[in-house]
């Protein structure tokens, strides 16, 4: 091997090299407020590689991880590829049945879990015939559950070992994709992606920095948010602030104005409830961010412009994939247009195809198909599915996408979501837009569901921001009508406390439609 390509030795060891070793590369924002050095992290990772040696785990040994965010999460990821091992970073918001299945079909054999949730685990593991350990990340209050190790105990006294030789085109890391269409499934990347996406979208779009201080909304496991919050703040030495606990419009602020970040990583629904809390504030918020990231969802036209009247920064919005690792469509800062999802980013190509794979004209709808230096190499355990998806160079986003005579792609929704009504195609997105800009209206989501003559017709459910009564139902249908078309808007309007989610903020339409 000519050159090892190991992305520890890019993302953690070089910054040791090159004069960074007291810098902070992550600052806790809740819990005891820790922090961790460039210098502490390339340490304390090779020591949880030598750890692993002890232990015996073999190159290419899964590590499943369910940890919140906090400052364990890079030194085991990057501990497991300094050793050579599979990290795989879970969703830290499953069910103990979700857990299990991937458990299984992971077949991995240590596990890292944050101690607080560890009720959620201990029935997911009952009976595992894949695991030798499993590591609580625990408190200095000691004790550990029977059957499981400390986290502390098991890296204790470990050498700390070199980074093993690896290529860019070996198989680094897994993540479970979200489930916004059913069961998650185990999602393959190499070493060079994560280089990739730092130097296209981190690099080009976003202009990371190492002064900048980063906020993810988005939690490590997520794939956009391991992009903003651990692979562009490391590309370049800059600091990111992490929070284990949930991201309320509150804790969001008390963030901006404790830590001072200077790039915001959010998802659109996240935008909408800080929005009209501060709206609800009045005057304008506390903050230093200079640029603001959406991404999980199309983010609504409206809530981007009421964000950048208040913060006074742009979002970029864009569109990314567990399949692609990070974002690969998204607008530029200083030329962003709300309600598209903007242009390709540089080092990748998109195209829109119909039914029969033949390109689209402008303004027609059309598969949205990606290819790009970040693509997965495949699902694990699922050949069919990796057949349909992954197409030689190009890779199926399930996106269905319009592109304007500017060249902007526009977002319809996700193949599975799209209907059509008299004959016309209806993009739940479009309509869901045209719902939250109707007062007192905070988030919608729009599906498809057949009239008293079997005729499919658009069908909303709302959410009231807090304080505002139920819709006039008719006015709320006029003003659809008015904005989109005679004939998408929503026949049935119903009231609902809250839209079903994954983790990541997507909405579950499958669920609505159920």
């Amino acid at each position: 091997m000519d050159q090892n390509e190991n992305a520890a030795l890019y993302f953690v060891d070089r910054h040791v090299a090159e004069g960074r070793g007291d810098k902070v590369a992550f600052r806790e924002a809740d819990g005891a407020q820790r922090e961790l050095t460039y210098g502490r992290l390339a340490e304390e990772s090779a020591r949880f590689a030598g750890a692993l040696y002890r232990h015996g785990v073999r190159r290419e040994e899964r590590i499943a991880m369910i940890v919140r965010d906090q400052i364990e999460f890079p030194v085991v990821f990057w501990g497991a590829l300094k050793a050579g091992a599979i990290p795989v970073p879970l969703n830290t918001l499953l069910a103990s049945d979700i857990y299990e299945a991937i458990l299984n079909d992971s077949r991995a054999s240590i596990l890292v879990v944050s101690e607080q949730l560890w009720d959620v685990v201990k029935p997911a593991i009952e009976g595992n015939r894949f695991l030798r350990a499993v590591l609580v990340i625990d408190s200095d209050e000691g004790g550990v559950p029977e059957g499981t190790e400390s986290y502390t105990e098991f890296v204790k006294d470990a050498p700390q070992e070199e980074t093993v030789e690896a290529y860019g085109d070996e198989l680094a890391f897994w993540l479970y994709s979200s489930g916004s269409t059913g069961v998650p499934k185990g999602v393959r990347h190499v070493h060079s992606s994560l280089k990739a996406t730092a130097d296209t979208f981190g690099a080009q779009v976003l202009g990371i920095r190492e002064d900048d201080v980063v906020y993810s909304v988005a939690k490590f496991f997520f794939a956009y948010g391991l992009g903003n919050a651990m692979s562009f703040p490391m590309s370049v030495g800059a600091t990111t602030v992490i929070f284990g606990g949930r991201p309320t419009p509150d804790a969001v602020f008390d963030i901006m104005k404790t830590y001072r970040p200077t790039v915001f990583c959010g998802v659109p629904t996240l935008f909408a409830a800080v929005v009209a809390e501060q709206e609800k504030k009045g005057g304008k918020p506390d903050h230093c961010i200079r640029i603001s990231t959406s991404a999980g969802e199309a983010l609504p036209r409206d809530i981007g412009e009421r964000w950048e009247r208040l913060w006074g920064s742009e979002i970029v919005d864009g569109v990314g994939s567990t399949e692609m690792l990070h974002i690969f469509l998204s607008n530029r800062p200083g030329d962003v247009v709300y309600g598209t999802s903007g242009l390709p980013v540089p080092g990748y190509e998109v195209r829109l195809v119909d039914e029969h794979d033949e390109d689209v004209t402008d303004g027609e709808v059309g598969e949205l198909l990606v290819r790009g230096p970040s693509s997965a190499e495949g699902y694990w355990n699922r050949r069919s599915k990796s057949q349909s998806t992954f197409e030689g160079h190009w890779t199926r986003t399930g996106d269905k996408y319009e592109r304007d005579e500017g060249g902007r792609f526009v977002y319809c929704g996700r193949t599975d979501d799209m209907f059509k009504v008299s004959g016309i195609w209806v993009s739940p997105f479009e309509v869901e837009q045209a719902l939250i800009e109707f007062p007192g209206v905070l988030e919608a989501a729009v599906v498809a569901r057949p009239d008293e003559k079997d005729l499919i017709k658009p069908a909303a459910y709302v959410v009231m921001k807090e304080g505002a009564g139920a819709p006039d139902q008719q006015a709320l249908k006029d003003f659809v009508k008015d904005k989109i078309g005679m004939w998408k808007y929503p026949r049935w309007v119903k009231v609902v406390e809250e839209l079903p989610k994954t983790a990541t903020g997507k909405i579950q339409r499958f669920k609505l439609r159920d």
